[in-house]
């Protein structure tokens, strides 16, 4: 057994400990990073660039297939599945140095190619190494949750890390779960030509208002996508070559692949957590607003953590524990300003609080301002009008913003920075956006919020018409 101490210890390179593991050995911090599957992490490998990848080759078809309303005539696409993936893995490997053990090796970083387990409160097992640390940071990431689904361990289905996979194209493709990666891969899939059914056993898109997701699920269905809401599967079985889904509807599912994508769970199963004294349950490891474990050592960041696992939160998170445990600046977690989106066509995305957690917590104080893209004109002319902007504001302060839009994940981080700064919404009136662009709506939304105030008043009008009087 080989025996290290180091200042720092992250495990798991994910974006998170990637970015630890990074800004720690430049702060000159003799750092440890353990991994034991592929570097990078799920957001590289299975998650946020795969789909992205797979997603442009899909909507790149798409416009092609649809640019008659644009009075260009164009023959319909074919397309090569296994040309697409070997798309998808090319982008991969363009992103992959710059995740590389070699880059961080380069670093000062020693990186160590094994799955990692805890021997006591701040000592851990990895392959042949025993590695002591004056501090632990739990970066490992989460997984596909897998549904406790009568028949489903006698057959082959996929999740995003087997999904990326394959190269061969469905000839119908079933995906279990209507979130965010449900809804992305149901729409790839379908503007790809592949026949898609998208199961969901409550609603989907179901932490968004419903009028939020309606301009989604419209696109959904006219790219042929059949979605089942309110649905589950009870049972499924092979079916010769193809998968028979069983629905709780009564009805019977012959598919020729089956996609599980019903949320996820946290990686800590392999970490022997209890050693560490490091309490955690189903959800994740418990941590305070400092994203401490209850082993006063041992940090936690990123989905490992109960919460909105994004790879931009696993980022924000390394920030947070890098200022506190190598600079001892305080340092403490907020949730608010962090958005999200679902990259479907159109986006969604929000940041802060929706309008029913607003009225529950403040009541009728809540005032809400919508602006509809039709009224952009930029919207208009790139044939991208669905959708709106509706910001949540108490007082001058706005507290949540939802956007359903071409671009929607851009646009969301202007109100995701107008949160994080706590700016008035009063504020905003003196920016100039370009004209014309999508970006304008930000600005719009802000001056439908003041117009029935400003031209509805009475006093000011009685104000205007004193000066018209008697100026000269």
């Amino acid at each position: 057994m080989k025996n290290i101490k180091v200042d720092l210890l992250v495990i798991g390179a994910g974006s998170g400990g990637l970015v630890l593991a990074s800004g720690a050995a430049q702060l000159g911090a003799n750092v440890a990073l353990v991994e034991g599957d592929r570097m990078g992490g799920d957001c590289l490998n299975f998650g946020c660039v795969p789909s992205k990848a797979l997603l442009a080759a899909a909507n790149s078809a798409h416009q092609v297939n649809h640019s008659d309303k644009f009075g260009i005539k164009a023959e319909k696409v074919s397309t090569n599945y296994s040309d697409v993936m070997a798309y998808v893995a090319k982008q991969i490997a363009a992103i992959a140095p710059h995740d590389s053990q070699e880059r961080f090796e380069k670093m000062g970083v020693k990186v160590i190619r094994q799955y990692a387990q805890f021997k006591d409160r701040k000592t851990i097992i990895a392959g042949e190494y025993e590695i002591t640390s004056r501090r632990i940071v739990l970066a490992t990431g989460s997984r596909a949750k897998i549904p406790n689904l009568k028949g489903l361990d006698e057959i082959s289905y996929l999740t995003n890390e087997t999904l990326f996979d394959q190269r061969k194209a469905p000839s119908h493709l079933a995906i279990i779960g209507g979130g965010p990666i449900g809804l992305e891969m149901a729409q790839a899939h379908a503007r790809l030509g592949i026949k898609t059914t998208l199961i969901e056993m409550n609603r989907i898109m179901a932490g968004h208002e419903r009028r939020f997701v309606e301009p989604v699920q419209k696109s959904l269905i006219d790219d042929g996508v059949n979605i089942l809401e309110n649905t589950f599967v009870s049972r499924v079985e092979k079916d010769k070559v193809d998968i028979k889904l069983h629905l709780s509807s009564g009805k019977v599912l012959l598919v020729s692949d089956l996609l599980i994508a019903a949320g996820r769970v946290p990686n800590i199963e392999q970490l022997a957590l209890e050693r560490a004294g490091v309490k955690y349950n189903e959800f994740g490891v418990t941590v305070d607003r400092n994203l401490r474990t209850t082993n006063k050592l041992v940090y936690a960041i990123g989905d490992i953590v109960e919460g909105s696992r994004f790879t931009h939160t696993a980022s924000y998170h390394a920030g947070l524990v890098l200022k506190k445990i190598l600079l001892g600046l305080p340092s403490k977690l907020r949730t608010d300003h962090i958005p999200q989106v679902t990259y479907t066509d159109p986006e969604i995305a929000s940041v802060g609080m929706n309008f029913e957690d607003a009225v529950r917590r403040f009541g009728k104080k809540v005032e809400r301002s919508c602006v509809n893209l039709k009224t952009n004109d930029r919207a208009v002319t790139d044939s991208k009008a669905e959708g709106f902007v509706e910001v949540l504001l108490l007082g001058r302060k706005v507290i949540g913003c939802s956007i359903t839009s071409k671009n929607a994940g851009e646009l969301i981080s202007f109100w995701a920075f107008v949160i994080a700064k706590n700016i008035k919404i009063s504020s905003i009136n003196a920016m100039i956006p370009p004209y014309p662009t999508l970006g304008e709506v930000n600005k719009r939304v802000v001056s439908e919020y003041y117009a029935p105030k400003v031209f509805g008043n009475k006093l000011l009008k009685y104000y205007v018409g004193i000066i018209q009087r008697f100026s000269k």
